[in-house]
């Protein structure tokens, strides 16, 4: 199929798949004799794939990696446990964060609920933050 159709199929643009073929994840498509891309039907499975590791939080690197492992002939299973792993610390290491961001927050907004304008020094912008 041709760029534009197999684009159509997987839902996404041209611009992307020609992206997605500069960076390993798509493999170069055959060329017709007139200098089209053909793709066979598999393409559309391998772009949902990058869609599914993207939509999970996953580098193009790391998705490259693990296509890498499957056209090598081989499962990617372990490695693909092992960057859900990183990537679920990486998510609760932020949630931490904003989970304590969150707890400043409500305390500065506590301090704030009324105003006193009057017991702000000239030294201070503003004695709640």
């Amino acid at each position: 199929m041709r760029i534009g159709e197999l684009a159509e199929a997987a839902g996404t643009t041209a611009k992307t798949l020609r992206f997605y073929e500069e960076q390993g994840l798509l493999p170069p498509a055959v060329r017709t004799p007139s200098g089209y891309r053909d793709y066979a039907p598999d393409a559309i499975a391998r772009i949902d794939f990058v869609h599914r590791g993207q939509a999970a939080g996953l580098s193009l690197a790391q998705i490259r990696q693990i296509l890498d492992i499957r056209d090598g002939g081989h499962a990617p299973c372990e490695h693909v446990r092992d960057l859900l792993d990183a990537r679920l610390a990486e998510i609760e290491q932020q949630i931490a964060r904003l989970t304590a961001l969150h707890a400043t927050l409500a305390d500065l907004r506590r301090d704030a609920a009324h105003p006193d304008p009057d017991t702000c020094g000239a030294d201070r912008v503003c004695r709640y933050l």
